[in-house]
Parts: structure tokens; C-alpha cells; sequence
């Protein structure tokens, strides 16, 4: 009889050892796993590794947003029909996807990679905060060379589900899709920080969603509502 830590095969053992690094995925899984690809056929096995080092060695990151991609800008930062002047920051990869389900945003989005967590020694440095900058930067220039008149336009240049409370406010809108944990909330402050010195509106999602809860696990009708009912960020 084989312990848990005795496999009659030292191949099957690092397969086990490679899969149960993947994260939520126990060794007892793991082994199910491993036991379940020898039995597929060899190809099978073969076009299922080709594709994981595929997605390894090729992806790439939109230079805009920092979204996955297969080419240097993303298909949302490439589509002309998106809104140019809103972007929804968001924490990683899987709330654009989250966001994209609901089918009630039409802006651009800016991927942070992660958020401030000082425990976890993760610093705004780290993030990709100092690019979401530069963007709203680049197109708040023509309002500020422009002595603020183009900030008189107000809100008209907003999408459809822009809430009459942000009136009166720049027409570029930077909306903080992030969590409503404490980490979440110290990232938001810390964007809206750097972002007063521009003629922007800031605003964050309505409250549908719970206290502290993540954007992945919001069903697509709450997050809808939450993205259309969104309101001026209040630090």
C-alpha cells in the first residue's frame, strides 16, 4: 500500500508536485488530475501542455491597459466605437472579464495589476497607477490648454447611464471599479488623490455589491446595475 507520500511513479509524483502549485488545487485533486491526463489519449495530452506554454511564451499585455492580449493593443483599446474618454480601473484581468458580461459598459478600462496592501508589501509603485496618470493626463490636455473651457462642456460628452449628480464636472470620467475592502477603499483614496489636479470626474460603483466583496464573484446583473448607477467618488 502507497502512503500519501509514497507514489509507485516518481514522474506521476511531479506531475502531482506541478499541478497541486496551482492555486485552490490540493494534492489529493492534483492526483486525480495527473491520473486523469494518462488516461486521455496522447495527442490530447500534448495539444493541452502546447496550449499552457503557449499561453506562457505569447501573451502579451495591451500597452494602453495592461489587459491580456495576442497583440500589442488589446480588441477593447482597439474597438473606435468604445467610449475614449471613460475608464473603469479595475484590479486584475478577471473583473475586465467580470464587467464585459454585463454588456452595460462601452468606456476603456485600466488594469492596476493587484492593490495597495501594505502587508502583503505591495506599494503604489507597484502598480500601474503612475500610468493610469499619464492616460487621464494625455486626454485632460486640451482642457487645461484650453483654460478650462473644455471642462465648461460638463457632462455631455458622457455615455448613456451617466447620473445627473456629476454634472458640472470634467467630461473625461475615471470610474474605481474596485473592491469595497479596506485595501480597496486605500486604493481608490490614492487614485482620486492623484487624479485632483485634473479637470476628471471620479466616480466608483453603486453599493449593489456587499462590503468587501470582489467584482469576479458579482452576478452580471448586480454589476450592471452597479456600472449604470455609479456615482461621484466621495473620499
Amino acid at each position: 500500500m502507497y502512503s500519501k507520500d509514497n507514489y509507485p511513479s516518481r514522474l506521476l509524483e511531479e506531475a502531482v508536485d506541478a499541478i497541486s502549485s496551482l492555486p485552490g488545487v490540493g494534492r489529493k485533486s492534483a492526483l486525480r488530475l495527473a491520473l486523469h491526463l494518462l488516461r486521455q489519449p496522447q495527442e490530447n495530452v500534448h495539444h493541452f501542455t502546447a496550449a499552457i506554454d503557449s499561453l506562457r511564451d505569447n501573451v502579451r499585455y495591451c500597452s494602453i491597459c495592461r489587459m491580456i492580449s495576442d497583440d500589442e493593443i488589446c480588441p477593447i483599446c482597439s474597438d473606435r466605437t468604445r467610449d475614449r474618454r471613460t475608464i473603469c480601473v479595475v484590479e486584475n484581468v478577471r473583473d475586465v472579464m467580470s464587467i464585459e458580461n454585463t454588456g452595460q459598459y462601452r468606456g476603456l478600462y485600466h488594469v492596476l495589476g493587484g492593490i495597495i496592501s501594505p502587508i502583503n508589501g505591495i506599494g503604489p509603485s507597484d502598480l500601474t497607477i503612475r500610468e493610469l496618470v499619464s492616460r487621464v493626463a494625455g486626454l485632460c490636455g486640451m482642457e487645461e490648454a484650453s483654460d478650462g473651457a473644455g471642462s465648461a462642456a460638463g457632462a455631455a460628452g458622457h455615455p448613456e447611464g451617466q447620473r445627473p449628480d456629476m454634472a458640472g464636472h470634467g467630461d473625461v470620467e475615471v470610474i474605481l471599479a474596485l473592491s469595497g475592502d479596506v485595501e480597496g477603499e486605500t486604493t481608490s483614496f490614492y487614485i482620486y488623490r492623484q487624479l485632483e489636479k485634473y479637470s476628471v470626474t471620479v466616480s466608483s460603483l453603486a453599493r449593489g455589491l456587499g462590503f468587501g466583496d470582489d467584482l469576479e464573484y458579482a452576478d452580471e446583473l448586480t454589476l450592471g446595475r452597479s456600472i449604470v448607477n455609479r456615482q461621484l467618488f466621495r473620499p
